[in-house]
Parts: structure tokens; C-alpha cells; sequence
């Protein structure tokens, strides 16, 4: 009976070159390429002089041609690239995976992934001990590495033996441990929000006090438009955001806005229904006529012939983003001499009033979470309450 030469074929998952010998899937690197070529004919050459017998020669092909971390890794993030993505944009966690696949790369990035069981993702883990991360941010990172390894498993890129391996490594306790507690997010004191102010343009004071009032998040408030608010009543509008945080889970986002709310977002809903309520691309224009209206020399000819970059690289959006949101109001804190504050803990000032006025289920359905367990995380205890109870007992 002839031998069957085994072929060099494509793994679409991952974009590798493979070849199946004796039952067992070997990966030679990106399909196409010179070296993935000569791997395979490194490996049909000791395949065919074996006789087809598998044993050692099979198992020299395997470790020659074994699938290693940085392989694995790029074929990985192919995958993260799409799946990642929310309104044709990359959401948060992929910068946290990348971070994540780094310290890994770093260490393994040579070595074969059937190889790399719990001793070395301990290792992994206590070079992020080292670098002074925090336990909660080690523990999401150790579980990002694994994530990697459940896809490629499911992709048939590993054996499932090496993703329960991994299982076996617990996460990081508290007390247990040399990486240090995060700390806690507070609430902005209000004086630092008033000082703050006057240093922000329009539009982001509008979003800071708006938040504030409502308890949305920031990647809400940035979104907002004309064609997303509804009147319900005389006293309460109702904004429904196109995007938000839990809707891969399926859930319904209201941010709902009373008389103090209307009166902040009123000014903005003037605009074409489709339009963004808050512009970086309006306060750059704002900015400009400002500074022209307050020079005090005419322009010089040279000056007045100038015209605006055509595909400037840093051109403002038609919205803000989290991310220059909170660079605006971190740029406001250092001109107001004031420690930096982010948009986010806006929220938990929010969560905190409404908790201590309305109790734990308004806050809760205020805010949109799903259990009153999450919302304990962002309310702060009132212990002036609880001052006050005790001086009364005793």
C-alpha cells in the first residue's frame, strides 16, 4: 500500500499553515510563507524516511514544528480585531488584552504552547506581583491569558488538556497575597467639581453636571442626541442610548430626566435630530473664533491666507469619546490646581444620593444595574447616618 503524502493545507481560524501526521495537527507559521513551506518539507521528509510509523519520528516533527506563544498569539488577535468591536469602533478590552498577551510574549513568546501549563503562568503572574499591579488587575489579566488558550482550544490549535490545566490556577485572594488592594473609587467631592468648571469648555461642563444628575455612565453621556430623548411627561424625559455597556446582554438602557436634568440638556437638542449634542469638532471652532475675537494686532497678510489642514491627523470627532472626556477633565483638575478626578466617579455620586435619599433598589434601577450587589460597589455607606443612630443608642 502506498504512502499518503500528508498536505499542506490552511487553517482558516488562524491563517497558519498545517499538516495532520499520525492523528496529531502540527502548525508551521503563516500560510504561504517560506519558512511555514520549508517546516513542512523538514517534517514530510522525516515522515516519509520513517516509513509512516509514526513513534519518534513523529514525534520530532511535533517538537520541531510545535505551535508556539507569539504564533498563537498572532493568530489570536486576528480574532480579537472583530470580535472586540462595538459600532464599528474597538472597545476597551482590547487594549486590556494587549497588555495582557505582553507580559506572556515576553516570558514564552519562543516557547511551544503545548508546553506552557500552571507553573508558568505562575511565573507570568508574579512578574505582574512584581511590576506593583494591583490583585484585582492581575487576576483579570491571568484570565484574559486564559481566555486565549479556551479559544484556541476551541479552534482545534491546542489539545483541551492544556486549558483545564490552567483552570487549576487560582486567582490572586485578598490578604493572601504581596499585590496590592486597587483602591477604592470614590466619589468627586463637590468642591472639586466647582472648581473644576470654569475650566472646562461648555460642552464638557454640560456632560460633567449631566452625569452628575443622572448616574449615566460616560460612554453614555457622549452619545446623547436629539432623535434619542422623549418627552413622557411635563416633568420627566427619558433618554434611550444607541450604545451602552450590558446590550450584548440583551438589556434595555433609560436614563429618565427630570426639571434639573431638562434645564442642563435643553440648550443642546436644538441641533439636526442626528447630530451629537456635544461636539469636540464645535468647541475647537468656539475656541478658534475666541482667540480671534481677542487679538489685540490685525493679521498679517502672510496670516489671512493661511488655510485649515485638509486631513489634519488629530482632527476632532463629531463626539467626545470616555477617553477624551476624561482627558478634558484631567487637563481642567491640573489647571485648577485640584487632585485629578475621572467622569466615571461622577457615578458613584450619583449612586451615593440616590442610595442614601432613595434606597438601594432605586439606586439600582437609576442606574441600570442588574443586582443590588453591583450597586453597593458604586454607593457610598452614609456614616454620618450611622454616626448619628449610635450617639441616640449609645
Amino acid at each position: 500500500m502506498a504512502l499518503r503524502t500528508p498536505k499542506y493545507r490552511l487553517h482558516r481560524g488562524s491563517g497558519q499553515a498545517v499538516v495532520q501526521i499520525d492523528g496529531r495537527r502540527l502548525y508551521l507559521g503563516k500560510h504561504g510563507s517560506e519558512e511555514s513551506k520549508e517546516r513542512y518539507r523538514r517534517i514530510l521528509g522525516k515522515h516519509l524516511t520513517s516509513g509512516g510509523g509514526g513513534g519518534s519520528a513523529a514525534d520530532d516533527a511535533f517538537g520541531e514544528a510545535g505551535l508556539t506563544i507569539n504564533e498563537l498569539i498572532v493568530a489570536y488577535w486576528a480574532f480579537v480585531e472583530t470580535y472586540y468591536v462595538k459600532n464599528g469602533a474597538p472597545t476597551d478590552e482590547q487594549p486590556g488584552i494587549r497588555l495582557a498577551l505582553r507580559a506572556l510574549q515576553r516570558l514564552y513568546g519562543r516557547s511551544e504552547t503545548e508546553r506552557f501549563g500552571p507553573s508558568a503562568l505562575k511565573v507570568v503572574r508574579q512578574t505582574m506581583i512584581d511590576a506593583g499591579h494591583s490583585r484585582t488587575y492581575i487576576n483579570k489579566n491571568i484570565n484574559r491569558i486564559r481566555r486565549m488558550i479556551r479559544w484556541a482550544t476551541s479552534e482545534e490549535l491546542l489539545p483541551s488538556g492544556i486549558y483545564h490545566s490552567l483552570q487549576s490556577v487560582e486567582g490572586l485572594k485578598a490578604g493572601r497575597t504581596e499585590a496590592p488592594e486597587p483602591q477604592p473609587i470614590r466619589p468627586v467631592p463637590d468642591e472639586a467639581i466647582a472648581a473644576v468648571l470654569p475650566y472646562l469648555s461648555r460642552q464638557v461642563a454640560a456632560m460633567v453636571e449631566l452625569q452628575r444628575m443622572t448616574g449615566a455612565r460616560p460612554g453614555e453621556i457622549v452619545l446623547i442626541r436629539p432623535r434619542d430623548v422623549r418627552q413622557l411627561s411635563e416633568q420627566v424625559w427619558r433618554y434611550t442610548p444607541a450604545s451602552h455597556k450590558t446590550a450584548h446582554h440583551h438589556r434595555e438602557r433609560l436614563i429618565h430626566l427630570g426639571p434639573r436634568g431638562q434645564a442642563i440638556l435643553q440648550p443642546w437638542l436644538t441641533r439636526e435630530t442626528n447630530a451629537y449634542c456635544f461636539s469636540p469638532k464645535e468647541v475647537v471652532c468656539e475656541r478658534n473664533e475666541a482667540r480671534r475675537a481677542a487679538r489685540k494686532t490685525p493679521m498679517t497678510p502672510t496670516q489671512a491666507k493661511r488655510r485649515p489642514k485638509q486631513n489634519p491627523k488629530r482632527a476632532p470627532g463629531e463626539h467626545y469619546t470616555t477617553q477624551s472626556y476624561g482627558k478634558a477633565v484631567s487637563k481642567a483638575c491640573r489647571k485648577a490646581g485640584v487632585p485629578t478626578w475621572s467622569p466615571n466617579q461622577l457615578r458613584h455620586n450619583a449612586a451615593t444620593f440616590l442610595r442614601k435619599e432613595y434606597g438601594i433598589e432605586a439606586a439600582r434601577v437609576i442606574l441600570g444595574h442588574a443586582s443590588a450587589s453591583v450597586t453597593e460597589v458604586y454607593a457610598e455607606l452614609d456614616h454620618a447616618k450611622a454616626a448619628q443612630i449610635m450617639a441616640q443608642v449609645g
